[in-house]
């Protein structure tokens, strides 16, 4: 029988591949093709249809990487293909079937329409079905020649992921440009005969469906003339037409497919291609959902519906046609797919209003779900963030890439920090580029969880991550699929739909409480620094230009909120948080304008801030202070000298002189400011912390110890950190320098200078000022390793059972011990301002300004105490995608806070992001002011809709409940609590002109204050 079985398999699988298919096209005849290569950058159509073109031939090479060449491709159908299909047949040269990793084109009509993209697993653009013979065909190709990036997998780096290293030898050699006739039923039977020699294959021996099928297969193939397959596909297919026709079971699993097509915003392309890809899939999509009426497409990321809406309107008028028929479906309601760990808690929201806005606008469509297939990692405060933006669904699949253990559900209720629960599904289906194929139908069977309680997954089909989207093949497939004997049943509708039969099915699922933790890529918290920086500058600098425009709004006459630059400049840093920029995964190109837009958002935010102070007039010089709590602090002043300042949260203060009650005395190696004494070892690193408020050392071996890490991974260079990493270091203890550098009563420093390994050197400046405990380690790093790890370590003499990181709005805890797979499994994590390490009365904080990933480790002494490691993660030397990948310089500041609290921690984490800003401006009161303990304010700006009315979003970050005041400088006429897009949920009560608040732990509250 086995003989038999596989005797079947090896001959249709010939004939399938060697006659079948071979005889799609029953009819072709050669386009007269000429081109033009543009120079440099992607030029506009017009300007691409006024050049002069030379004839091109067949089999010639073409394509620089990066560049772009027109085709003007022309013919005339012949009159004997009267009554037929034909389309053109595109081949561009292309390499394997990955549709977004090589050359792609999009065809035009002369007149500049967009028809329809070509791909490898897209070769075709309709011309006419049937056809009447003689139809002219005038074709304006734009054909892209972007190199293959990983064509050697993660072997070594490559030059190609920047246009400046890529060269110009042409990657690709044109293949094909024909008018064809496409052979209906052949294709009909290549489709009838893929199915069901794939379910046959996934189908056990000892289910008698698989031998019905084999047999059927044999016996279709008897029927099938090798010198005429067109004149007999029709009885084969007749023959098979019983096999395909037996319906599924009645428990059969539903499969829910949803057309889509991942278009990684940028990656191993730059943003730039991005906007081209957009409009070569939109193309095709919008093509395909004419041909098919049952087609439905889910697409997320407002800002390409943007980029398609700004530079291909004709692309754009026919998506908005595909989404009143029911065919297009906007889903995920956010600007872009961001990046799950890293973005702070105001950008998370940010997203959500921008993207939900967009889809409102221009569809009149509120989405009610979140669409993030393929980030990496997902935080604990996004069922609270997507509930508060109206969201009622959360979809990801990435969670099945788990490295050691397996997710236990695909559909569940998701609790975040606060308590708030989302229905959330994963595809069993392993994948958001489905296709149908019949291992893909028996994986999603086999992997789901819910068997039992629930019947019916989630599918979404179509080429992906370079875009490519849903074909013709795919959905005939899901055609076949939708009531097959052996098969699940498959049914294309919109994903709402889904998720209202999977709730109603399965109300009950089980909760999963907490982070959904990535076991892979755990070095997209480090990898690219600058790019990291970037965006964690961005979010403060965007926290304080709303601060103070909204002051001056307020308190300046004839100033104007800048509305149009806010909302510009709020989209530009929400779009670098897309899950392949700010992790650091792709191209160079990518990272190197990543870092030149963020200096340009720097650039205007700084002209925003200092234009609004300019507008509450001049006055001395005063310290600002952008965060939620009041400082008392050591600020540096223009002639560069220290001076203590008192400013209240949100508000100003002069720049005096003032006297602290703990003033700092210098040694040569020790810092002492009566609070904390510092003390440095001969080797740089910290000898000894010693807190005189708690008469204890803090230290439990060598502070701020720099461990250099042999770092390579098994695969995805920039992605991951594998375990392994910590079995081979060097501990960097040659100190070259170590410099008394500021010697105040206000302010004591010493410099330590490092070099080592191929020629780098790190500078860092360990500062402590008077009444302060915090000691800072301000760091100018120039790197030049390769495939090498540094972290900054903290072992401290404290028995912590977890740690204590921050993420958006609020915080999460996770064991410092190892006790299971899943707590193992997280030996690297990501935190945002701080990461807190507590016993019971006594806590350390370590905070940073702008570095995402650490490690928290635990051991037993000798003499029975225990110690607990946090380690900072702060610059990494992959190779891949990126060769050059951190490289350069790096300057930032990370911090240790002796005797700290969770809210300690919380205060400083604030005050080290946004430092105290000088300028000479009048004084003017904060805007608004808040008591109670945990009530922390996020942010202050003016209402979207231009209403004058003040929005402030604020949260409790303790943990626990909270009750407190809001009180404003302005007269306040009425408020509201608000959900995320500033629409009113419900009054919120006010007593006294003041608005009251009582905040759950970890509550995210917004309110809109209404003002005469």
């Amino acid at each position: 029988m086995h003989d038999e079985r596989r005797r079947i398999e090896e001959r249709v699988e010939r004939l399938h591949h060697q006659r079948i298919r071979p005889a799609l096209y029953a009819a072709t005849v050669p386009m007269a093709v000429e081109s033009w290569q543009a120079p440099g950058e992607p030029v506009p159509f017009e300007d691409a249809a006024a050049a002069s073109y030379a004839p091109f031939a067949m089999d010639t090479p073409w394509g620089p990487p990066w560049g772009t060449t027109w085709f003007r491709m022309r013919g005339e159908v012949p009159a004997e293909w009267a009554g037929r299909r034909v389309e053109a047949v595109i081949d561009l040269g292309f390499v394997g079937d990955w549709p977004g990793n090589q050359a792609e084109a999009l065809v035009h009509l002369t007149d500049g329409t967009p028809l329809k993209a070509v791909n490898p697993l897209n070769q075709y653009v309709p011309i006419a079905n049937p056809a009447t013979g003689g139809e002219s065909v005038d074709y304006l190709v734009e054909a892209a020649s972007n190199p293959d990036i990983l064509a050697n997998g993660f072997a070594g780096p490559t030059p190609l992921g920047d246009v400046r290293t890529a060269g110009d030898t042409p990657l690709y050699t044109f293949r094909r440009a024909d008018l064809a006739v496409l052979d209906e039923e052949v294709f009909h039977l290549d489709l009838d005969v893929q199915v069901l020699r794939e379910l046959m294959r996934e189908l056990g021996d000892h289910d008698p469906r698989r031998h019905e099928i084999a047999h059927a297969l044999d016996r279709a193939m008897d029927l099938l003339d090798l010198d005429d397959i067109a004149g007999s596909a029709a009885a084969v297919r007749e023959a098979l037409r019983p096999a395909l026709a037996k319906p599924a079971h009645a428990s059969a699993h539903v499969i829910s497919g949803v057309g889509h097509a991942h278009i990684d915003s940028a990656w191993l392309w730059p943003i730039r291609e991005t906007k081209r890809k957009t409009s070569r899939t939109f193309s095709n999509v919008t093509a395909l959902a004419e041909e098919y009426d049952d087609f439905v497409f889910a697409c997320s990321q407002a800002q390409q519906y943007e980029w398609v809406r700004d530079h291909y309107p004709k692309v754009w008028a026919r998506i908005q046609e595909s989404v009143k028929k029911g065919q297009w479906a906007p889903v995920g309601g956010m600007w872009v797919e961001a990046d799950g760990n890293l973005p702070g808690g105001e950008a998370v929201a940010r997203q959500f209003i921008h993207g939900k806005r967009f889809f409102i606008e221009h569809f009149g469509i509120e989405t009610k779900g979140v669409w993030l297939p393929d980030s990496f990692g997902y935080n604990a405060a996004y069922p609270q963030l997507a509930k508060l933006a109206g969201n009622e669904w959360f979809l990801t699949q990435k969670i099945s890439w788990n490295q050691t253990n397996k997710f236990p559900h695909h559909t569940f209720w998701w609790e975040g920090i606060d308590g708030t629960r989302i229905f959330t599904h994963f595809p069993p289906i392993d994948t958001y580029n489905a296709r149908f194929s019949g291992e893909e139908m028996s994986r999603a069977v086999r992997n789901y969880a819910e068997k039992g309680g629930a019947t019916r997954s989630l599918a979404p089909f179509g080429w992906g991550d370079g875009g490519g989207g849903p074909t013709r093949e795919i959905m005939e497939r899901a055609r076949r699929l939708a009531d097959l004997e052996g098969s699940p049943k498959v049914v294309v509708e919109h994903p709402d739909d889904f998720f209202a039969k999977a709730r109603e099915e399965y109300p009950d699922a089980p909760v999963w409480v907490g982070e959904l933790y990535l076991e892979l890529h755990r070095a997209t918290y480090t990898t690219q620094a600058r790019t990291k920086q970037g965006n964690r500058r961005s979010e403060h600098r965007l926290r304080e230009a709303e601060l103070w425009a909204t002051t001056a709004a307020l308190h300046a006459p004839g100033y104007a909120y800048p509305y149009e630059k806010l909302d510009r400049l709020w989209k530009t840093v929400l779009l670098h948080q897309f899950h392949d920029i700010l992790p650091g995964s792709s191209i160079a190109w990518v990272h190197r304008e990543a870092e030149a837009e963020y200096a340009r958002v720097a650039g205007e935010l700084e002209a925003l801030t200092s234009e609004a102070l300019r507008a509450l007039g001049a006055g001395e010089t005063r310290a600002l202070n952008t965060s939620p709590f009041e400082r008392r602090e050591v600020v540096r002043g223009r002639d560069g000298g220290p001076r203590f300042v008192r400013v209240p949260a949100s508000g100003s203060a002069p720049l005096a002189n003032a006297s602290p009650g703990h003033p700092v005395t210098v040694e040569d190696r020790a810092l002492d400011n009566g609070l904390v004494r510092v003390e440095l070892a001969e080797d740089g690193t910290l000898s000894s912390v010693h807190d005189h408020r708690a008469h204890r050392e803090v230290l439990a071996g060598q502070g701020n110890l720099l461990r250099l890490h042999t770092d390579l991974p098994n695969c995805w260079d920039a992605w991951d950190v594998d375990k392994h990493y910590r079995n081979r270091y060097t501990d960097l203890l040659d100190a070259a320098e170590i410099t008394v550098v500021d010697r105040d009563p206000l302010l004591g420093s010493i410099r330590v200078v490092r070099s080592f390994g191929n020629g780098s050197r790190i500078t860092q400046t360990v500062t402590l000022r008077a009444d302060s405990p915090r000691i800072d380690f301000e760091t100018e790093i120039d790197w030049h390793e390769t495939e090498k790890f540094l972290k900054a370590g903290f072992p401290v003499d404290i028995r912590a059972p977890h740690s204590s990181a921050e993420i958006q709005f609020g915080h999460v805890q996770r064991p410092t011990h190892t006790n299971t797979t899943w707590e193992a499994a997280r030996f690297e994590v990501s935190g945002h301002r701080w990461v807190h390490l507590g016993e019971p009365g006594y806590g350390v904080a370590v905070l940073n300004d702008s570095t995402y990933g650490h490690d928290v480790s635990r051991t037993v002494r000798e003499d029975g105490g225990t110690t607990t490691t946090v380690r900072l993660s702060l610059v990494r030397a992959p190779r891949v995608p990126d060769p050059e990948a951190d490289q350069g310089q790096h300057r930032f500041t990370y911090s240790l806070l002796p005797g700290a609290t969770i809210e300690d921690a919380v205060a400083e984490g604030y005050a080290l992001n946004l430092p105290l800003r000088l300028a000479d401006t009048a004084a003017a009161e904060p805007v608004i002011s808040v008591t109670g303990e945990g009530v922390t304010v996020e942010a202050v700006k003016l209402a979207d809709d231009r209403s004058g009315d003040v929005v402030v979003r604020l949260y409790e970050s303790r943990g626990g409940r909270a009750q407190g005041t809001l009180r404003t400088d302005f007269p306040l006429t009425g408020a509201h609590i608000t959900d995320l897009l500033e629409r009113p949920l419900s009054e919120a009560r006010m007593t006294d002109g003041t608005v009251a608040i009582e905040l759950r732990p970890f509550q995210i509250l917004t309110l809109r204050l209404a003002r005469s």
